[in-house]
Formats: structure tokens, sequence, C-alpha cells
């Protein structure tokens, strides 16, 4: 009898090889399984007589195998796998590639289902690779509305499909949560039917009810957090960090340059709230390139004039040390010890006498626990138990979006202090409408910079479509030989490759061997071992390289002013807020940027909502264009916008939804507050 918590290593056909493959989808058991939906369905449902099939539809036929046989193909490379399907209408044939243990599964005269797109003619239509399953009342794989799922290396729809099939008999374990007056109210499935039908739905009417349940699910558990977030705030108390005039203006007067208004505004915002003792929760949103660090280094330096820790949390290791390096720069005229934490590389830098060194990661994390240490910049490194902090004051947590609740609920949990809450401060550089914003994060108040520091140059961004390339191309090799250097984004290509390895290393590839085989180019992708990162990072920041091919790991925080030249291949696959942060890359000096976008569309839709990028530079405007044109779902979905959220099925872009729960979750604490007691943050509400 397995259970929710079963691990998916004790399933039927789950040896180790394969519960790995698993593991590395975020699948460790039974619950995970269940919770590992969809992100497509392929409509298998459409059953015809063989003897009515079209060319160019997709459909299902029923029938009994015929002449199935082996052969092998006429270079002898490869087997061909081929039979005939007959109903009392007619025959169809289908044929395989390199799949020649079909003819182990199937045998003449089964009865089957063989799915699948039609090709052929009109009076000769086949099927070419179909999807096949032996005839029942209940298919997995045909003749239905069928579960696409994410895969990784080694694993197969068919096998994912089983697995959770296979599981779904244990529904009856997962409680429904919600009361039957409020479900009815709002009109929400039964939460056990809607995790049966968004694997297997019966119809797409179903399906729509499945994921409205879900989304439902997701979005009041964020409202429910900040709510709780909220309410711990308002009940807590910090250490007031007084305002130091004196070493406040020696930091901006050693910056080089002036502060733009907003970034006054916002900072004096910030350094307003830090002095009251009760614990500042702020969200700065900033354009990119608006000096959003700049701000950070004031509310930083006031903690450390205050002998009190601050505490720096960024989603990358590229992001982390970037920071490391400004903010060693930014505070030299204070007397501050920074120190880098990550999972590879540990140093610390001493702004009195300039000196930066190396430090065992023991020794460093105990300088930390006992106040050695001023500032501490990191990544999740920073959440581990062994992590402590004497005084901890100030939490920064940059592109805030990319972490969870717990997550930031932890690292102020170090504190060292459990009578106080630290400060926080909350950045971003993908800006957020402002009236989503208030409805997501209605418990953080606001600080937004909406200017660029003046000489800035916008950069000019021009669509490049199918056909004029070498244009382009000529146009870049002319910037190079004038001294910039260049990045070339890819996307995601396919599910299986979440960090885009395949496009970048293909792209490489193609840059290398035929079109700037005598440049210097650079590879960078998530996949890389950090040291390996750090180096290809090095090489591009020192002028090495000449162009630096990368996936979206260089979408923040990545601080190279002479590069100033982007193309973005297959442009059509990010939002424009993703677009407006890879472009944001290229805008860091005084030379004119470049951004070229790529595109091999013809869909008009897509080729006007990148001209919406080419007309704009207002993160903003574009944050709201985004949600227009993007339509429901898609921004937390696999086309790549930006928005991130732990979200496996809602989005940022269900703003009816987002409001609508947000009411319903008012309603739940005010007239449910029994079943508040079963939330989990983790989960929507479910114990694992």
């Amino acid at each position: 009898m397995i259970s929710l918590a079963t691990p998916v290593e004790n399933l039927t056909k789950v040896g180790k090889t394969v519960a790995a493959r698993l593991k590395r989808l975020g699948v460790f058991n039974v619950f995970d399984l269940i919770h590992y939906f969809p992100f497509r369905y392929d409509d298998f449902s459409n059953l015809k007589p063989i003897a009515q099939l079209q060319p160019g539809e997709t459909a299902t036929v029923r029938g009994k195998i015929e002449l199935l046989t082996n052969k092998r193909s006429f270079r002898k490379k490869m087997m061909i796998t081929e039979c005939f399907l007959s109903d009392e209408s007619g025959s169809v044939k289908a044929i395989w590639f390199g799949q020649p243990y079909i003819t182990k599964v199937l045998q003449n005269g089964d009865d089957v289902f063989f799915s699948g797109k039609v090709e052929g003619e009109l009076l000769s239509p086949a099927f070419t690779n179909p999807t096949y399953e032996k005839a029942s009342a209940d298919t997995t794989h045909t003749a239905r509305l069928v579960p696409i799922y994410s895969l990784t290396s080694g694993l197969t729809q068919k096998q994912i499909r089983f697995l959770i099939k296979h599981s779904l008999s244990i529904l009856s374990q997962i409680k429904e949560f919600l009361p039957d007056e409020f479900r009815k109210k709002h009109q929400l499935i039964n939460l056990t039917a809607a995790l049966g039908s968004i694997h297997f739905p019966e119809n797409k009417e179903r399906l729509s009810q499945a994921k409205r349940r879900l989304k439902y699910n997701e979005l009041l558990s964020f409202h429910l957090q900040n709510y709780f977030i909220k309410k711990d705030v308002e009940s807590s108390t910090a250490s007031a960090l007084e305002f130091r005039e004196k070493e406040t203006k020696e930091i901006v007067s050693n910056l080089g340059f002036t502060l733009t208004d907003a970034q006054k505004k916002a900072a004096w915002q910030i350094l307003k709230d830090m002095e009251k003792e009760r614990p500042m929760n702020r969200l700065l949103e900033g354009d990119v390139g608006s000096g959003k660090t700049v701000v950070a280094a004031l509310a930083i330096a006031a903690a450390s004039i205050n002998q009190k820790q601050a505490a720096l949390l960024a989603p990358t290791e590229i992001l982390a040390s970037q920071h490391f390096k400004t903010l060693s720069e930014l505070l030299k005229p204070i007397d501050c010890r920074i120190a880098l934490l990550t999972r590879s590389k540990q140093e610390v830098f001493k702004t009195k006498g300039q000196k930066a060194l190396k430090l065992a990661k023991g020794k460093l994390i105990k300088a930390v626990a006992e106040g050695e240490i001023d500032l501490v910049i990191g990544t999740q490194a920073l959440l581990q138990d062994k992590v402590d902090f004497k005084n901890l004051e100030l939490v920064i947590i940059d592109e805030q979006h990319r972490f969870g609740v717990e997550q930031r609920k932890a690292l102020r949990a170090k504190s060292g202090n459990s009578r106080t809450t630290p400060h926080l401060l909350s950045m971003t550089a993908t800006p957020i409408p402002r009236t989503l914003a208030l409805t997501l994060y209605g418990d953080l108040d606001f600080s937004i910079i909406d200017q660029l520091p003046p000489g800035r140059k916008k950069p000019v961004t021009k669509l490049v479509e199918a056909g004029n390339r070498e244009p382009a191309y000529e146009f870049i090799l002319e910037k190079i030989k004038e001294g910039r250097q260049a990045y070339v984004i890819c996307p995601l290509i396919e599910e299986s490759d979440k960090l885009g390895v395949k496009s970048a290393t293909e792209e490489y590839n193609k840059l290398t061997e035929e079109i700037f085989p005598q440049l210097k180019i650079g590879l960078l992708h998530g996949k890389l071992k950090p040291k390996d990162k750090e180096e290809v990072m090095d090489k591009f920041t020192k002028g090495d390289l000449n162009i630096l091919v990368a996936t979206s790991v260089v979408e923040v925080g990545i601080n190279v002013p002479n590069a100033s030249v982007m193309i973005i291949e297959s442009a059509e696959r990010f939002g424009l807020s993703q677009l407006h942060q890879f472009r944001g890359r290229v805008n860091r000096a005084e030379h004119q940027a470049y951004c070229l976008l790529f595109s091999e569309t013809a869909v008009e839709k897509s080729l006007n909502r990148l001209n919406v990028l080419v007309n704009c530079f207002d993160g903003f405007k574009l944050a709201e264009e985004d949600l227009k044109l993007r339509g429901t779902g898609s921004l937390a979905g696999t086309q790549q916008s930006g928005f991130y959220s732990d979200f496996k099925i809602a989005s940022f872009a269900d703003i009816r939804l987002i409001e609508e729960t947000k009411k319903a979750a008012e309603e739940l604490i005010k007239n449910y507050p029994e079943i508040l007691k079963n939330f989990s943050p983790k989960t929507s509400f479910h114990p694992e």
C-alpha cells in the first residue's frame, strides 16, 4: 500500500536510475508525482473511422493490427517498423523509425488505438511514429486529452503518465480543506477531482474546472502568506538604526556621479523606515540601469555605522560576485568588512585597509557568527543551518520574485536576537504594473526609481527578421573592430532542456565555426561548474572575449560596460519584460548600445509584440503591455517572460483571479479561521 510520503524508488517499475531522473525534476515521493502538472495536452479525443481521415489533421483511430513487421531501411542504418490498422471502413498504414521493440509490444490481431498527425495524400493517408495503446475503456496515451509533461534525459512521457496514474489511486488521502459552502459560492470543484482531472481530464470543460481550482489554491496560499507576513511584521520589534548624515554624505560624494531625484527619494524613504522600531518591509522597484545598488549601499552603510550586520541574498553566484565587487567600491568611505559566501566562493574585503583575502568557509561562517563581518553577500548558501549572525538587522533580497516566502523568512530568523526582527528591503529590476503589485504585495511599502542616470543613452533596438542576418552580423563585426563586445542570448528550445544548454551550445558552435571564426567567443550557461562560469565571465569582463554566447543566466546583475551590442535569438520566445532585462546588460556606459532581436517567426501577433519593445524603453509600460499582449497563464509559463514565481499552474498574468482570490483570502480569514490551522506555504495547505 502506497501513501503520499512513499518515495518514488519504492514504486512499481522505478529503480534507482529512474528515481534519480525523477528527482532531477523535483519529484521525490508520491505527493510530488500527483502535483507534477502537465504543461500542455495533445488532443487525441477526435476518434474517427479510418475512411474519414484527412491529411494534416490530428486524429485517433481504432482497429486491428495487420502485417506488423520490422525491416531495415534502404541504407541499412535504421530499423523501420510497419503495419496496417484496419476497421470496418478501411485501412491505414503506420510507420515507426528506430523503434524495433514495437513488434514485442504489439502483435497482429491486437485491438489498438493509434493517435497522431495524419500524413500522406487523401487516397493514401498514413501515420508516422503514432502514439499507440491497446484498446480499453480507460486509455492513458491515446483517444483522449493526453497530458504532456516536462521531461529530463532518460525519461519518457509514457513512464511519467504510468507513474502518475498509479499515484492517483490514493487521491483520497488528500483531504479537502475548503468548506463546501465556500467552494459552492466560488464555483470550485472538489480538490481530489481537480487533481485527477488536471492529469487525465474527461473533456476540455473538466480540464478548465481543474485548472481554476488548482490556480485558486496557489493564489489563495500566496495571499495568505502575505497576510501572515504582514501580521508578523506588525507585531514585531526592530532595532532603530540612526541616520548618520556625515557618513552618508561621504559615501554619496565619493560616487563620482550625482544621484537622481528618484534615487534620493527612495534612499530617504528607506533610511527613515530603518529609524523606526518596527521592521521595514519595503520593495524597491527600479528599471534596468536605474541605480538600485547605490540606494541599497546607503541602507547597508546605515546598518554598519550603527554597528549592526546586514545580509544581501542574490539568486545567482554571478550576481552575488557582482554585488561584492560593486559594494566593496561603494562602501570604501566607511569602515566596513564585507564577505562573499556562495557554494564555491568565500572572500572578505576590508574597506579600511582596502584588503581582499580568501577565507576557508568554516572560518568565514565563524566570523559572521561572532559579528566580525558587517555585510555578508551570498546565494542560497546563506540559508544553511550552520550560518548564523550575531546582530543581523538588515536583510536585502535582490530579485525578490525569485525567492519564496520561506526563504526570506529563514534568513530573517538568523538575526541572533530573538527580541528583534531585521528590517527587510526587497529589490527587483523586473517592474510589476502598480495595480498588480498592490494586489500581489499589499504587505509591502513601495519605493520606485523611474529615472536613468543623466547622460545614459537609450539603446537602439532593431527587429531582424529571417533572411536579414548578414547585414546584422556585419554590423556586429564593425562594432567589435571599434573595441566593443557583444552578447548573444539563446532561449530554451525544448521543455526537457531547462537550462537552455542545447540552444546555447549549438549557437556557440555556429558562431565559432561559420560566422566569426576570427573572433574569441565564450559560452555561458547554467550547467557549467561555478569555477568555469567565473572563468568565462572574468575573461569577458577583462575584454579577452569578443562575444559571449549565453542563456538567460545573464538576465540580471552582470555589468560589463564595454559590451554594447546584444543579439537575442528567437526573441519571440521571451516576454517583453525579460527582453528588456537582457537589453539592460548593454546599457551600462556612455557608449551607444544596440539590441538586435533575431526572429524566425512570421506570426503577425508576435512581430507586433516585439515592435513594442523596439519603440519603448520604459520597463513599467512594457510590463503592462506584457500582461495585455501575452494573455492569462503565459507569464509564468515556458515562454520565459522574466516574471518568475513558485507557481506550478497559476501565474501573475491571471489578474482577475489574483483579485478574486485576494478577496477570497480575506473571507477565509474572517469567516473560516479554523482552516488556517492547516495552512502550509509549501504545499498550498496540504501536509507532505
